[in-house]
């Protein structure tokens, strides 16, 4: 199933680094933000989730709600989080249950054969649950638009106020 703009955001459940499961269900209210990524500790990942840190205050002045999924386990997802001081919460999905419902896999990845890493993608998610953008992006190594993506949150926050 491929998603589409204006459609209901699949729920998750997934555990963060601290082993809390988090839901979308639960974060009904909230504008989220998923930041979905191949694996921690490569380049362009680490440069991603630490452009986010390094913007941090765009993000919770807006009062979004951000995280950051890859197929990594909890435990190397809570190494990366501590080394790089990321202040959002990173969520494991290891059994690739989110990448699947948000149709976010790569079938095969980079020349060691991996299959099954998380696409690198963000997907904006109204206070509804309510999918109102959406960047998945072709190759690994591309960097998403957070321009374009703190425009949309931007736009969506102020049509609300």
């Amino acid at each position: 199933m491929s998603l589409q703009i204006g459609s209901k955001a699949p729920n998750f459940s997934l555990p963060d680094t601290d082993k809390n499961t988090v839901t979308l269900e639960s974060l009904k209210g909230q504008n989220v933000v998923l930041f979905f990524f191949p694996f921690a500790f490569t380049g362009v990942c680490t440069k991603e989730m630490c452009s986010v840190r390094d913007d941090w205050s765009f993000y919770t002045n807006i009062k979004a709600k951000v995280f950051g999924i890859s197929v990594d386990s909890l435990f190397t997802l809570g190494k990366f989080k501590e080394l790089n001081n990321v202040p959002f919460q990173l969520l494991s999905d290891f059994n690739k249950e989110a990448c699947t419902a948000y149709d976010n896999l790569v079938p095969e990845w980079g020349t060691n054969g991996y299959k099954g890493v998380a696409r690198r993608s963000t997907f904006l998610i109204d206070k509804e649950g309510v999918l109102r953008y959406m960047e998945q992006l072709p190759t690994p190594g591309d960097f998403p638009n957070l321009e374009r993506l703190k425009e949309e949150l931007t736009k969506l926050e102020t049509a609300v106020a």
